[in-house]
């Protein structure tokens, strides 16, 4: 895993041997063992790594007005109840709920651009989620796009 692995060196005097990885990949989820030797005594620590991706089709640049699906997955391992979406933190009329996960957006704006949030529910009431940055290429202007200015002056 290296170099997305590090440990901090600096803790560890103060008994912190926490593993960073950066950045996390899906095959990254898994159960994770540490093993500190202090002095005659052995310490150990399990940490179980679970992993949410979102993937988008087409991947990016996402495209204004150009067919648009989130796909949210979790290495969680009980039955997915339910899959929500919610944009820039609130519910919006863009806010979805649905068994397998996928948000489609049929024609996406400018304005669907943000965090975009997805919650999974399984069957244990384990409730999951990851906010992903949605960036759309696109026109971002006034409906009218005419811009007037002064000979000799810059236009923008």
């Amino acid at each position: 895993m290296k170099p997305r692995v590090s440990l901090q060196d600096s803790a560890l005097r103060n008994g912190n041997f926490s593993l960073r990885i950066d950045p996390v990949r899906s095959e990254d989820a898994g159960l994770y063992e540490a093993w500190v030797k202090y002095n005659s005594e052995v310490h150990t620590c399990h940490v179980e790594l679970g992993v949410v991706t979102v993937t988008l089709s087409p991947p990016s640049p996402v495209v204004e007005n150009e067919l648009l699906l989130m796909v949210c997955n979790s290495s969680y391992r009980a039955s997915l109840v339910e899959t929500c979406w919610f944009h820039n933190g609130h519910p919006t009329s863009r806010t979805f709920c649905s068994l397998p996960g996928a948000l489609s957006i049929l024609r996406p704006a400018m304005s669907d651009a943000g965090s975009w949030r997805c919650q999974l529910r399984y069957s244990d009431n384990e409730i999951i989620s990851v906010t992903y940055n949605l960036q759309i290429l696109g026109f971002d202007g006034p409906a009218n796009p005419v811009v007037y200015a002064a000979a000799g002056s810059a236009a923008h």
